[in-house]
């Protein structure tokens, strides 16, 4: 086959090697095709693998033999003969069990009776309804001949599930679908996806007109480093709320591939993993150089180094409110500091993909975890966090940088953000979805925390004793759901004549206990020096 017929969406599997350096041929879809040096390179990105797999892969690697062409799209249905238009009924969801339509004053809906299978959400609402869930001490196993005490959760009774199983019950609940004809108003602030608010662009000069799919391939970052506030300068209300999830609606051809090949930061060479809106001028460089510490970017080293000897940036621009040893956390404000903000923020798009990236800072906090040497404070991670938020989000995006990854401070990060719920007196969450490494870390972080809880506890009188779950969180800080859902992914609530208990097992406890050894970093709480402000505040902005 010549490589002309090769065109973008074709599936075919592609050469690679695993990390055990073994060859393998995994199906992959082209997502590009361009000519370098009279010599075709094709983009792929594997399907079912993380997208920071994705690559520039030559025509030799492809396998041709089992390729599948993309098929054409189906037309839309037509109204009245007139091509384009929306079908004559409405498209409605098609969900199993029961269904009903609903007309009323003009509005449509449909109603949906159906049982919902257990998950985490359902069974911590389950659990949450029961008063004073209790934690016991109980002796369950011997393992060469000498007792151990394991906790349980016991919980107050109720009646036993059909068929005299160990599972939760699972609740009848009634889902409503909207169908598209039903008017909805518009939705608020909170549910809006975007790394940082749209409306930021309302508070720049018109940028040009792009394609559809492009909105995060703007000019509104300035070059400028001084440049602080808006360009218009007219003062707008600041956004009070925002979500970082990302709205994959904006996706495109060009968002799905990494757009910048390398940078350097300081003494490391990183290599993004997913597409960041830096200007495209830059996207074509080999090397994209940054100051690691006020982020600037800059298209060469002449350029940086020029650069250094006007910059007086030795640490993050904030408040160092945490150290301990060599590391130290500064706290950065999106409005104070929008330019250090914004570069951030593009830094850290290039290795989160499930964030989508804006540039009003204004609503967020940023908490800049360095490590110090003779040479300054060098940045290792960070995580963002709205000023207020309506649903308890204590994180907004979390990120240790790849040179930095696998040695705790991911952990650190995480601990650091309760340490400051525990402060502020709230129970928090990070905001979902989580990456895949994010989410890993999280349910790290919880387990060893909540069995650090259970573990330590003892009673003066000998008997077993108790806690309950709103215990757990208060002393924690993480939410009741996260406590929860922990609880089931560890696999340890049963049910037990009448109550449901927790039961720890031996290999849980020793996993336990190997994994604290290995956990060095922790935060020191006597080392924060942290003053939590009400945001609700207009002066506080």
């Amino acid at each position: 086959m010549a490589e002309a017929e090769i065109v973008e969406g074709c599936r075919l599997p592609v050469l690679r090697k695993n990390q055990d350096n073994e060859v393998e041929w995994p199906l992959a879809e082209i997502l590009s095709v361009k000519d370098l040096s009279a010599k075709k390179l094709y983009y792929v990105h594997y399907i079912d693998f993380n997208k920071r797999l994705d690559e520039w892969v030559t025509y030799d690697r492809l396998d041709l033999k089992k390729i599948q062409f993309p098929k054409k799209e189906a037309k839309t249905p037509t109204k009245n003969g007139l091509s384009g238009s929306r079908p004559s009924s409405p498209e409605r969801e098609v969900v199993s069990g029961q269904l009903f339509h609903l007309q009323q004053d003009g509005f449509s809906s449909t109603v949906c009776k159906q049982e919902v299978p257990l998950t985490a959400l359902t069974a911590s609402r389950d659990l949450e309804t029961l008063p004073a869930a209790a934690l016991a001490i109980s002796r369950i196993t011997q393992t060469s001949g000498n007792s151990r005490k394991i906790p349980e959760l016991i919980l107050p009774p109720v009646a036993a599930p059909a068929g005299g199983g160990k599972s939760l019950p699972v609740p009848k609940r009634k889902v409503e679908v909207v169908s598209p004809a039903t008017p909805v108003p518009p939705a608020p602030e909170t549910t809006q996806a975007s790394v940082f608010p749209q409306n930021g662009a309302a508070r720049r000069p018109a940028a040009p007109a792009v394609p559809p799919g492009r909105k995060r391939k703007s000019n509104c970052l300035s070059a400028d480093e001084d440049s602080q506030d808006s360009s218009d300068g007219i003062p707008t209300a600041p956004r009070m709320t925002g979500s970082l999830v990302s709205d994959r609606s904006h996706d495109d051809i060009i968002t799905r591939m990494k757009n910048i090949e390398c940078i350097e930061l300081g003494r490391h060479r990183l290599k993004p993993w997913y597409f960041s809106p830096y200007p495209q001028e830059l996207t074509v460089l080999p090397v994209l150089y940054l100051c690691e510490f006020c982020l600037k970017y800059v298209k060469s080293l002449k350029c940086l180094q020029r650069h250094l000897t006007k910059c007086n940036l030795r640490h993050p621009p904030g408040n160092e409110i945490y150290r301990k040893g060599t590391i130290s956390f500064f706290e950065i404000d999106g409005r104070k500091n929008k330019n250090y903000s914004q570069n951030l923020c593009l830094l850290a798009k290039c290795f989160l993909d499930h964030k989508t990236l804006y540039y009003d800072t204004d609503p967020f906090l940023f908490y800049i975890m360095t490590e110090y040497d003779s040479k300054g404070f060098h940045i290792v991670g960070y995580f963002s966090k709205e000023k207020e938020s309506t649903e308890d989000y204590n994180v907004a995006c979390i990120l240790t940088l790849p040179p930095y990854q696998r040695r705790g401070y991911g952990k650190l990060l995480i601990e650091f953000s309760y340490e400051l719920s525990k402060v502020e007196g709230k129970t928090g969450t990070p905001e979902k979805p989580l990456s895949d490494l994010g989410l890993l870390s999280y349910r790290s972080y919880w387990s060893q925390t909540i069995l650090e809880i259970l573990m330590d506890l003892k009673t003066e009188t000998g008997e077993r004793p108790q806690i309950t779950i709103n215990e757990i969180s208060e002393i924690t800080s993480i939410k009741k759901e996260d406590v929860i859902s922990t609880l089931q992914y560890l696999n340890l609530i049963n049910y037990y004549k009448g109550q449901y208990i927790l039961t720890l097992s031996e290999d849980i406890v020793e996993g336990h206990e190997r994994a604290m050894l290995k956990r060095i970093l922790r935060i020191d709480s006597k080392c924060l020096h942290f003053t939590p402000k009400d945001w609700s505040k207009r002066g506080k902005w």
